[in-house]
């Protein structure tokens, strides 16, 4: 059974993927969209920051033009403009995407367990539940853990958030607070994330960077001592929770799983090492793969991140929170306060010109972050 491209997993990356082949004028090619079963729950939420209207406009389920950071002793309310940080449920993304695949009669989708690919000299054979599907390239972005070596850094972002609501209007939907570090730190990155959805509704996250995770009952203890003594809400329903846990590391993924496979979204590389953020990573993936596919040119050679210096950035901010040379409390409140929430988002998008970043470095405590690239560079 031959295909021209075979999409190996159909969560953010893999429906990411299909729907840019077709977006760029690739919706010709044959292409057959794998997973273990159909997606539907409302499983994830996405969020990030974008300036302009997303792909996925249609969807967006909020989005915030007032952002709120705090720390120990500073409060700051942030215009991020020309940025907006925005929300995508998962069900909402499932949804339209499952709609919009039973119009493109070029996508094929299948169901099971891949077991394997075997490459010969001009394509891949994927095996799928003992049956073989054979395409020229395939994009995979089934689990896989990077290529890490003794020098670099491997964090986790590890959090529970709980969506409540309450009996009265308590929460102002026009303001998020994207990071509230006014709690015990531990020795560690530690911060609480406040996403308002209406008056009576908010997501409300414990976040947490650092090596291990932390037993079940210290992330619900953390979060409802959190919501009882800060947000000063004392009944409340739960009506949905999150788990999550994203790398934060700069050791490499293998980008060329094998001659004809690519690795892609979390998988391929696409998270960013020092956030933790994904989405909007993946979704630039894609589009390069797109491109690079309709160029007739190899979509291996399509990065998921900006010029090389900004690996060396992430790696020297992993390096300081990882030896706990300063926590990240400190860290986040002094870019915020220091630098336009604007300036701060491009440079995180890798987006930004060497004055910019020059600034934003001159924000933090220059001691503790030269020592982190003495040490990045020593260590190469």
């Amino acid at each position: 059974m031959d295909y021209d491209i075979i999409i190996a997993g159909a969560g953010a990356a893999g429906l990411n993927l299909a729907h840019a082949l077709t977006q760029a004028g690739l919706g010709d090619r044959r292409v057959l969209l794998v997973d273990r079963a159909p997606k539907t729950a409302n499983d994830r939420t996405w969020c990030f920051w974008e300036r302009g209207d997303n792909a996925l406009e249609s969807i967006i389920y909020r989005r915030w033009s007032r952002l709120a950071v705090h720390s120990a002793d500073t409060s700051l309310l942030l215009n991020p403009a020309p940025y907006a940080y925005k929300m995508l449920r998962s069900s909402d993304f499932y949804a339209h995407m499952n709609a919009w695949l039973q119009s493109q009669p070029a996508v094929e989708r299948a169901y099971g367990e891949v077991q394997g690919f075997d490459d010969d000299a001009n394509s891949v054979t994927v095996r799928i539940d003992g049956r073989a599907y054979r395409a020229r390239y395939a994009f995979s972005s089934l689990p896989a853990q990077p290529q890490a070596k003794p020098h670099q850094h491997a964090l986790l972002q590890h959090f529970l958030g709980w969506v409540i609501e309450t009996e009265a209007p308590l929460f102002d939907p026009a303001t998020a607070t994207l990071m509230d570090f006014r709690i015990e730190q531990a020795g560690e990155t530690r911060f609480v994330y406040t996403l308002p959805l209406d008056p009576r509704r908010a997501l409300v996250e414990f976040t947490v960077f650092s090596r291990e995770l932390l037993p079940r009952e210290t992330y619900v203890r953390e979060l409802r001592a959190y919501i009882q003594q800060r947000l000063d809400i004392q009944e409340f329903a739960i009506t949905h929770d999150e788990f999550g846990v994203i790398p934060m590391t700069d050791a490499p993924f293998a980008r060329r799983a094998s001659a004809h496979v690519m690795t892609i979204g979390a998988s391929g590389g696409a998270t960013k090492p020092s956030t933790g953020y994904t989405f909007l990573r993946t979704q630039r993936q894609a589009r390069a793969i797109a491109r690079a596919l309709l160029a007739g040119q190899d979509p291996f050679a399509a990065a998921p991140g900006g010029a090389g210096r900004f690996r060396l950035y992430d790696s020297v901010l992993l390096n300081v929170l990882d030896k706990h040379r300063q926590g990240g409390a400190q860290v986040f409140a002094r870019l915020f306060q220091a630098n336009p929430a604007a300036t701060i988002f491009k440079f995180l998008d890798e987006e930004s010109g060497v004055l910019d970043e020059l600034r934003v470095m001159a924000s933090v405590d220059t001691r503790v972050f030269l020592a982190a690239l003495v040490d990045v560079l020593a260590r190469r």
